[in-house]
């Protein structure tokens, strides 16, 4: 599977457009666009309108915190005038700051939505844990300088599986409607000096991975035992758990979608992470009223995020 495609020059394209980006979130306040601090979605709008030469509007798959990284996010929008493929990925990047870049374009039908028809979204949190501070990958991961036990976090981490009251990890100002998620999968492995927690789940609440992260890094350090995260889902009371890991070390990775749309592959960033080799959407999804309900089936959705 080749990462390098001649984009066509000549082709207008027409109707709705989906894109996949990537930004570093370190100078950002977030995807979402907010009037007082800078964000990824405001960047991206205005280095469209220049390409468009028209305001654009777009939409995302999924929000992310201040300070949150992304490889994969996958927006969508109405392009006001026909451009090339060549024209939106290049112009875009053009007149990107260089923390964020488009990666490819393509034509969706118009029934798509990246946020509506998103059947799973995926991260994975990178800790670096070594004694000294990093350098080279000090934006992109959280230092550790204690010994953690992976195998220990990933055994706590299976209590999160399945669809929960998360409370415990939710901040206080999450406007969320419910705390219930559905998570997919959950799983905590060690590569060298990197431990890596990879989670994918029908959503997220607000700090909800870097809270689950920071109980985690409790019970790798040993100063809780492995049944702390279950005792902590049965608490329901965020002010009961631990302190909320920094964002710095937070990726988002992927959005999942049914094949039929036809988005592009890619592998799994970040490229920190590329020697793993999993390429994006390889894992099966749950059978679950979640991604019924998003593949368009009639079935009842209760006290699940969508």
């Amino acid at each position: 599977m080749t990462l390098f495609k001649l984009l066509d020059d000549r082709t207008p394209l027409t109707g709705r457009l989906a894109m996949g980006i990537e930004y570093d979130g370190s100078a950002y306040c977030g995807y979402q666009f907010l009037k007082h601090s800078p964000s990824v979605q405001a960047a991206l709008e205005k280095a469209l309108a220049r390409v468009a030469s028209q305001p654009i509007r777009v939409h995302a798959s999924g929000r992310t915190d201040s300070g949150v990284h992304a490889t994969r996010q996958i927006i969508h929008f109405d392009p006001p005038v026909p451009r090339s493929m060549k024209a939106w990925v290049f112009g875009t990047n053009a007149n990107l700051p260089r923390d964020v870049a488009v990666r490819w374009v393509k034509e969706v039908p118009e029934t798509f939505h990246s946020r509506l028809k998103a059947l799973a979204r995926r991260y994975r949190y990178i800790i670096l844990n070594q004694p000294s501070r990093p350098v080279l990958e000090r934006a992109n991961v959280t230092w550790c300088r204690d010994p953690l036990d992976a195998d220990a976090m990933h055994r706590a981490a299976q209590a999160l599986v399945g669809e929960h009251d998360f409370s415990s990890f939710r901040a206080a100002g999450c406007q969320s409607s419910t705390p219930r998620r559905n998570l997919h999968f959950i799983e905590v492995h060690r590569h060298g000096p990197l431990v890596v927690v990879d989670v994918q789940g029908n959503a997220f609440l607000h700090h909800m991975i870097r809270n689950i992260v920071g109980a985690l890094m409790a019970v790798g350090r040993g100063d809780r035992g492995v049944d702390y995260i279950s005792d902590l889902m049965a608490l329901k009371d965020r002010t009961l758990g631990d302190v909320t890991a920094p964002a710095c070390g937070l990726h988002f990775v992927d959005s999942l979608y049914d094949d039929h749309w036809g988005l592009p592959r890619e592998p799994l960033g970040p490229n920190l992470l590329a020697f793993l080799g999993e390429w994006t959407g390889e894992r099966a999804l749950p059978d679950c009223p979640i991604i019924e309900f998003r593949r368009g089936r009639p079935v009842a959705v209760e006290g699940e995020g969508i």
